[in-house]
């Protein structure tokens, strides 16, 4: 008897390791969650991803001008009537000072800001034309300046703005052996009439403006 009980046991520890063996709890791997599961269920198991350099290209500028700035002949401006192609359009300030638009016809210039000229533009369209017009003015190109005197290429110039006397003259080709450099006039005409100052090779050029360099005598 005891040799069976002892062959009984032994089979019974065989089969008890085994079932051990069997029942062994597997390893399950977390699966990261996509993207569309972190939209449904409003959590994700993946990795974040570093954050990458975000490179920003600089937007184009427009020409850009003070709001103060007084229109005057020679300046070439955009007329923009929301809603209305035939009325926008490019116009320039003629010599006496004014621009024609379709409809209302001359329109005074010389004098106004460009916010002005919008204004008047869009109150004149509103006197039996429409009913209620939305107007920009913005300057497509600045009146010319003039330089004379002592430099290489004396003459009339397209205005860049924010012009200075010495790049004035460097548009000019630079000054004449024979220029007197500290100097150099500038003439600027305003709502209170022309001024004339000797003024430093760092001063601001206005469209319009008159850039006289004198002569030395030695």
């Amino acid at each position: 008897m005891r040799d069976v009980r002892a062959v009984i046991l032994c089979l019974l520890a065989a089969l008890a390791l085994s079932g051990c063996m069997r029942s062994a709890t597997p390893v399950v791997g977390v699966q990261p969650q996509s993207d569309l599961d972190s939209i449904v269920y409003g959590q994700s198991y993946g990795m974040v991803p570093a954050p990458t350099a975000v490179a920003y290209a600089a937007a184009p500028t427009p020409v850009r001008y003070v709001a103060a700035y007084r229109l005057d002949a020679g300046d070439k401006l955009r007329v923009v009537v929301f809603g209305q192609e035939g009325l926008t359009n490019t116009y320039a300030i003629d010599a006496a000072g004014s621009i024609t638009v379709p409809l209302i016809g001359s329109v005074p210039a010389r004098g106004r800001t460009p916010a002005g000229l919008a204004a008047e533009i869009a109150g004149k369209l509103r006197r039996g034309y429409i009913r209620d017009p939305s107007v920009a003015v913005e300057i497509e190109a600045y009146r010319p300046f003039f330089i004379l005197g002592e430099v290489a290429a004396p003459g009339q110039y397209p205005y860049v703005p924010n012009m200075t006397v010495e790049s004035a003259v460097a548009i000019a080709g630079g000054f004449s052996p024979r220029a007197l450099r500290d100097h150099v006039t500038l003439t600027h005409i305003d709502s209170a009439g022309p001024s004339r100052v000797v003024v430093p090779l760092g001063t601001a050029v206005s469209p319009g403006d008159t850039v006289l360099v004198g002569e030395r005598w030695f």
